[in-house]
């Protein structure tokens, strides 16, 4: 037997891996299994270059609990240690940056995520036990090695009588970690971080019903049998070709992932690149809604099928993170810091990838099933809308998928739309006036106006549209967005045909006064324009400036304009040449006047959803006296 010391000169090693990595200590496991898993695929590949004397077999990784001893054995049927590599990987290289890890991360080592990064991986067991035993035997013809350690820099190392290849840990767990001496503490991490690892991983027997024999008699109960529990799928989907998937294929291993989420996905982006870096995975677009506070952090990230985390901000663009998913890469490290991600070369140009690879999964969508894209465009517009305003390059490649919805039904690409209303679009500074409503419904009226002039209007509601606008109208040249009921229609496109007003100015100052009088000045800004004698008398706008400053603050941004503070305010549009208009200017009392220009400003009022409470009722109440 030999004894010695951990190539390790601070002695204090152990106390700092518990205090330190205390808050992550559940990883113990996953390191463990890690470890587990490499040895057997080192294993894999020696039998098959012919470098190995041994049959790989159908190996498979045991997690047995011995509750009454209170330890934890972690078995593997892997490549195994010589006596000589437990000296040289266990007490030597695994503590080789030690030193460095101390000095580095002292004051900060529980956000740094340090396991693995120095070797370090093996002794996150001494997290959760005071003693480790490691029994391996080689793959080689040599004798089986012991090491026991106590949390000491000491160790001792025999041979051992183990007579199969593989290693055994067995973990002696501490008084305060017996959590993970229950069966359902166990089995819940080994279902968050190794459901999809590469070996089956036993965690006990189950009971399976066999088919009953063909002379059994129908009250004969079915055979069973006891079999290994295998509690992971060790050939997920994303680990296999797109070649190889069918469409029932994704779905189901959507449902794998998410047992809970009973909406089928819309469709899906197989990932899989090899330079220059190497990344695996599948993404799927959900129903998606209106709301920007929709539960994110449903994409996986693994690191060679180990789960690593379900944050993946800063690897995946944020527009993604509505999205769900799987994402695989060897290139991200098992444990990293945020600082460490968005700093690190490799994951910005996976980021950019999937950017990429989003939209060019989009835009085949689209040129392949325009009619079914368009059926989805509601459902996924949030996400587009969104990676539109966010990433560049995603805005560029938008062109080509992006759709503009009329009130009518119709969708247009934004090049079919400028081609649609340049035409008659176009004002008098040849400029492109697109019009849009937020709510077909409400702005009923103002949509009939500008189709009665065959204007075409777009229909445009999510929450970010403002911003969209905003981004749309800086980058392509020549156009402005202008809702329906920003003002009357011939204000909104200025034509040089201005229609002459049946007021002389004499009359129209007489008026402005009245109506500045009667009109309460804090909420409306009168505003006389002479148009077509059939449009509304009143018309009731609120600037698009203003409107749209408001809503990009509601969603974020814009706030410099400190709109948020600012009561409502809106344009009282009165139309000159109306027959209404004129007869209020000549009746000839005031009481009457005033009852026309309330009852004409409260029809107005009523129809942009202004009318409300007390005011609403006595407009009611006040409105059946005048028919009586």
């Amino acid at each position: 037997m030999a004894k010695g010391n951990i190539n390790v000169s601070v002695e204090n090693i152990f106390p700092l891996i518990k205090k330190f990595l205390y808050s992550d200590h559940e990883i113990f496991l996953r390191e463990l299994i890690s470890n587990a898993t490499d040895a057997t695929l080192k294993l894999k590949h020696l039998t098959s270059i012919g470098e190995s004397k041994s049959e790989y077999g159908n190996p498979k990784i045991e997690i047995k609990i011995d509750k009454e001893g209170k330890k934890l054995h972690i078995i593997d049927q892997g490549i195994g240690m010589t006596a000589d590599e437990v000296e040289k990987y266990i007490n030597q290289i695994a503590f080789s940056g030690a030193e460095e890890f101390l000095d580095k991360y002292k004051d900060s080592a529980k956000d740094s995520g340090i396991i693995g990064h120095f070797g370090l991986g093996f002794y996150s067991a001494f997290m959760v036990a005071d003693k480790v035993e490691i029994i391996t035997k080689s793959h080689t013809d040599t004798p089986a090695a012991h090491w026991i350690c106590d949390g000491s820099p000491e160790f001792t190392l025999e041979t051992s009588d183990k007579a199969d290849r593989g290693t055994e840990i067995i973990l002696h767990i501490s008084e305060d970690e017996k959590e993970f001496l229950e069966d359902s503490r166990i089995r819940e991490l080994l279902v968050k971080y190794n459901k999809f690892m590469p070996i089956p991983i036993k965690f006990g027997t189950k009971t399976e019903t066999l088919p009953k024999p063909e002379d059994a008699k129908e009250d004969d109960p079915a055979p069973t049998q006891e079999v290994d529990d295998i509690i992971n799928n060790p050939n997920p989907a994303w680990t296999k070709q797109p070649t190889d998937l069918e469409e029932d294929d994704y779905k189901n291993f959507y449902r794998e992932l998410y047992p809970m989420q009973f909406e089928e996905p819309l469709f899906n982006i197989h990932l899989n690149v090899d330079y220059p870096f190497n990344l695996t995975g599948i993404l799927y677009f959900p129903k998606m809604t209106n709301d920007l506070n929709i539960q994110k952090d449903r994409i996986q990230l693994y690191q060679n099928q180990v789960f690593v985390t379900d944050n993946v901000e800063g690897i995946v663009p944020e527009f993604l993170t509505m999205l769900r998913g799987i994402i695989d890469s060897p290139d991200i490290p098992l444990n990293v810091s945020r600082s460490y991600l968005q700093a690190d070369g490799n994951v910005k140009k996976i980021s950019s990838y999937i950017t990429r690879k989003v939209a060019d999964k989009l835009k085949s969508l689209f040129n392949n099933n325009r009619e079914d894209f368009e059926a989805k465009w509601d459902d996924i517009k949030i996400v587009i809308e969104y990676g539109m305003l966010s990433e560049e390059k995603f805005f560029e490649k938008a062109d080509a998928f992006a759709l503009y919805p009329t009130v009518d039904g119709k969708f247009y690409t934004f090049e079919e739309l400028t081609n649609a209303i340049k035409a008659k679009q176009t004002d008098k500074d040849d400029k492109m006036v697109i019009l849009y409503a937020s709510n077909k419904d409400e702005q009923h009226a103002y949509i009939q106006a500008a189709k009665e002039k065959d204007y075409e209007v777009l229909l445009l509601d999510s929450p970010i549209v403002s911003h969209l606008m905003q981004k749309l109208e800086t980058s392509k040249e020549n156009i402005s967005f202008a809702r329906v009921d920003a003002d009357h229609i011939d204000n909104l496109i200025k034509k040089d045909d201005t229609t002459i007003s049946k007021l002389s100015e004499d009359e129209k100052t007489k008026l402005d006064e009245l109506l500045k009088e009667v009109v309460p000045s804090e909420k409306f800004m009168v505003q006389l324009e002479a148009m077509d004698s059939n449009a509304s008398p009143f018309i009731i706008t609120q600037p698009e400036f203003m409107r749209r400053m408001k809503e990009m603050q509601q969603t974020g941004g814009g706030g410099m304009f400190g709109m948020g503070n600012m009561p409502e305010m809106y344009n009282l549009v009165v139309n000159t040449n109306h027959e209404l208009v004129g007869e209020i200017l000549n009746t000839k009392t005031r009481k009457k006047q005033e009852r026309l220009i309330n009852q004409s400003l409260d029809l107005a009022r009523l129809s942009q959803g202004l009318l409300k409470g007390e005011e609403l009722t006595n407009f009611i109440k006040r409105s059946y006296d005048m028919i009586k």
